[in-house]
């Protein structure tokens, strides 16, 4: 077939015209007078049409796809070029039967016969005559029939009125060009040319949007001027809805602003995201319903969240608002909403995962049991909220992981050091751009359950600001009477933490809020013991550097008395960070010496300590001696443990006056004026002569002066040291003490006494003075931290100098 182009008017439009395509042209009145002259066959081939309506001398494409009408189409091109063309009365039908389908229909010419890469065939007809089925003769292969011609009553030429009507169809087809967006206004030069009244009747019938029946009954119509008028009608009622639709339009457009004009652009987006397989907002919507369902909240949330889905879907997609909708959405139902994880009731495996992992911390382990035991015993309650307070380095936030493990339970922390902003815990409005909520939600979002073992590292590190005071924000969560409704303001609803175990870590008390510290149980980890950093070298530091420089047990081995010298002599802490330090830089010389090859001990001796960790330097706080006057050893608390403090005075000839150096504070120089007063007082008791007094300056130094040092414990020192200087006599040998001193010469307790006495055991003391009080605190240290020490108990300030000054003076004592 040559490759021809046909066009052809089959909607109210104008296609382009190429130069190469051929041209239909539209019917002439000789056309149609002699169209009207032929004469019909008696018995002809009928096509079943699905969606059109074909009017005598209209030209239209049509695509045949059924079997039966390519055979049918092929056979009358063949022999005649001549079918007759009906409609269906339901396009739906495959197979129509000869009850399927209008008796009126037209008879058509075959114009043209395309083949289709698909396999359809596109053939061109144009109507001729109209015909109503008599007989069915033939309905396979195809439909065959007898057909009688149907008359069509013509007005007369001298009808002004349907003259007129004619005119007006005209003026109306060209108005309907002009209103209708879809219809180039190149269409309206088709409509002037055509001049047969009766085709353009039948034209504007078969191209107005019409269903197949109402063209049906256009066509059934025998009268030209009632179908004319029919026809006008039509088009009366397609040129209002269109000048409606144009006018809502335009008032719509008029009123647009920038945002729904974005709105309408951002529709348009989405259907261009759907094409390329995104997924559309409303898609996204349906989504986050259906995970809804999956959700174990109750009404009252369940309620909240379509109030807040039903909002989103009213919100712009374009508007900031939209964005921050859906990340509360989405943090909804990213909570692990009623979702536990089961506990693991095995005390024993609880008890076996505890010792593993820690050494000593007896009493941690023994209330993390305690609270296991209960929770199996009634499966409901409430977790402890835990304070875990002790100096740096002793396990504090590496036993929260034990605890975890030992309950089944997942294992988030939440470092709270320098934390200044209340936003920090109860999360920002969702009303402000890039609004968050709280690290304490983001965690439990992150558990993915909603009892986790949850780590409030350093809360003694807290700081407030302008922005709020986080330690007040903390109230409500670590309240078990509060925190079953924790309110996040991002959230905007209670959720529930009172299945949360919350361990808080802290080195000090001192800077923890009183209502905060009230609210949590305070457990002591106190240092450990030079025995115990031995144990825990041995049993975890030493193969956790093996592993981590890629050794083995073969490759290096360090023994119990090499740990000790390397604890005593080059660690001075609490805790065991620089104990591991210490180990880490042993094994890597291990690991250089087998990189290179060289020969080293596998075995580490004294001297290679020595070599590479060189000469030790912390062993200044050893007890030295007692032959200087003056010089008494006190016991101190700091941050990082105990430590020992001399204290040391010594006089010369002046008007009584005090000097006190060392970098003191003011409680300390309280407790000097305090012991210079009880000298004064009991002067003569003392042994000691009011002229000396008079007569000499006395000067009180506490070693290291760039370190600040407070507090009252150094009193009972304070005033031992005086004595010693204003009597010349020596101080007991290997004693140290630790109390506060009043003005009537009573002894007080005081606090941090296991970590004093700790300290005081690495320093080689045998003897500790102690206020009577504090008894009770030593009854509470494990008897082998004792062992080789011997305590005075005492409530006066006499009775510590009758323990602590002896009658022997010292060499070289001054002439007083």
């Amino acid at each position: 077939m040559p490759n021809t182009k046909i066009l052809g008017f089959d909607s109210l439009s104008l296609q382009e015209i190429n130069e190469d395509a051929e041209l239909i042209p539209l019917l002439t009145p000789e056309d149609e007078e002699e169209m009207n002259q032929e004469k019909l066959p008696e018995d002809i081939a009928i096509l079943p049409l699905r969606n059109t309506v074909l009017f005598p001398g209209v030209v239209i494409p049509i695509t045949a796809g059924r079997d039966k009408s390519i055979k049918l189409l092929n056979d009358a091109n063949a022999k005649g070029k001549v079918v007759g063309v009906v409609s269906q009365f339901d396009e739906a039908v495959e197979e129509p039967t000869k009850d399927d389908i209008y008796t009126i229909g037209t008879v058509a010419r075959i114009i043209r016969v395309l083949k289709m890469p698909d396999g359809n065939t596109t053939v061109i007809l144009q109507g001729k005559k109209r015909f109503e089925i008599d007989q069915f003769t033939q309905e396979e292969p195809y439909f065959k029939a007898t057909i009688k011609e149907v008359p069509e009553v013509r007005p007369k030429q001298s009808d002004s009125e349907f003259t007129a009507i004619v005119e007006q169809i005209k003026e109306l087809a060209i108005d309907i060009i002009k209103e209708s967006p879809n219809i180039p206004t190149e269409a309206t030069f088709a409509i002037k040319n055509i001049e047969s009244s009766p085709f353009l009747i039948n034209f504007v019938s078969s191209n107005m949007n019409l269903s197949v029946k109402d063209k049906q009954d256009l066509l059934a119509i025998p009268n030209l001027k009632e179908r004319a008028l029919e026809t006008l009608r039509f088009m009366n009622i397609e040129l209002q809805k269109l000048e409606i639709r144009n006018d809502i339009q335009s008032k719509v457009r008029s009123d647009l602003d920038q945002q729904q004009r974005e709105y309408f652009l951002q529709q348009q987006m989405k259907t261009i995201q759907e094409e390329l397989g995104g997924v559309s907002y409303e898609a996204e919507i349906e989504e986050m319903r259906a995970k809804a369902k999956t959700k174990k909240w109750n009404e009252k949330v369940a309620q909240h969240f379509e109030k807040e889905v039903s909002k989103l879907q009213r919100t712009n997609p374009n508007s900031p608002d939209f964005g921050i909708q859906r990340n509360y959405l989405e943090l909804f139902l990213e909570l692990p909403w009623n979702d536990y994880s089961k506990d693991n009731f095995d005390l024993k495996r609880a008890q076996k995962i505890l010792d593993r992992d820690h050494y000593g911390l007896e009493d941690v382990k023994q209330r993390i049991i305690e609270h296991l035991a209960v929770l199996k015993l009634r499966n409901d309650m409430k977790s402890p909220i835990l304070c875990l307070y002790g100096p740096p380095g002793v396990g504090k936030t590496s036993i929260g992981k034990s605890i975890a493990e030992a309950l089944g339970r997942e294992y988030v922390r939440m470092s709270l050091g320098g934390l200044r902003d209340e936003a920090e815990i109860r999360g920002h409005r969702k009303t402000y751009i890039g609004a968050m909520p709280g690290r304490i939600l983001q965690a439990i979002k992150k558990a993915k359950t909603s009892n986790p073992v949850f780590v409030l590292d350093e809360i003694d590190k807290l700081s407030s600001s302008h922005n709020g005071d986080p330690s007040s924000a903390l109230l409500e969560v670590l309240d078990p009477e509060q925190n079953s409704e924790f309110h996040d303001n991002f959230l905007e609803i209670g959720y529930d933490l009172s299945k949360v175990m919350f361990i808080a870590t802290s080195n000090s008390l001192s800077t923890i809020q009183p209502a905060l510290k009230d609210r949590m149980e305070i457990i002591t980890m106190s240092g450990y013991t030079i025995e115990e950093k031995v144990e825990i070298a041995k049993r975890h530091l030493l193969p956790k550097q093996l592993k981590e420089h890629g050794l083995t047990e073969k490759d290096l081995q360090i023994g119990k008395k090499q740990l000790e010298k390397i604890v005593s002599g080059y660690t001075r802490e609490s805790g065991v960070r620089g104990l591991e330090k210490k180990i880490a830089q042993m094994v890597r010389h291990a690991a250089k010496s087998i990189a290179m090859e060289e020969s080293y001990n596998i075995k580490v001796t004294d001297e290679d300590i020595v070599a590479i960790l060189k000469a030790p330097r912390l062993e200044r706080d050893k007890y030295e001696n007692n032959e200087i006057a003056g010089v008494v050893t006190g016991l101190a608390w700091t941050r990082v443990g105990g430590d020992i403090l001399f204290i040391e005075s010594t006089i010369s000839k002046g008007k009584g006056n005090i000097t006190m150096t060392g970098n003191l504070g003011t409680v300390m120089k309280e407790s000097i004026t305090i012991a210079m007063e009880y000298i004064k007082t009991n002067a003569e008791d003392l042994g000691i002569k009011r002229e000396t007094i008079e007569t000499h300056n006395i000067h009180i130094h506490v070693p290291e002066g760039a370190t600040p040092k407070d507090g009252p414990s150094a009193g009972i020192a304070m005033l031992t040291s005086m004595v010693s200087s204003f009597t010349q006599k020596r101080v007991k040998k290997s004693l140290a003490m630790t109390g506060e001193i009043t003005l009537r010469g009573k002894v007080l307790p005081v606090g941090g006494i296991k970590e004093k006495i700790l300290a005081a055991k690495r320093a080689n003391i045998k003897e500790i003075i102690l206020c009577n009080e504090n008894k009770r605190d030593i009854d509470e240290i494990k008897p082998e931290y004792l062992k080789g020490l011997t305590f005075h108990y005492v409530d006066t300030m006499r009775e510590v100098l009758d323990i602590a000054i002896t009658n022997q003076k010292v060499k070289n004592a001054k002439a007083i």
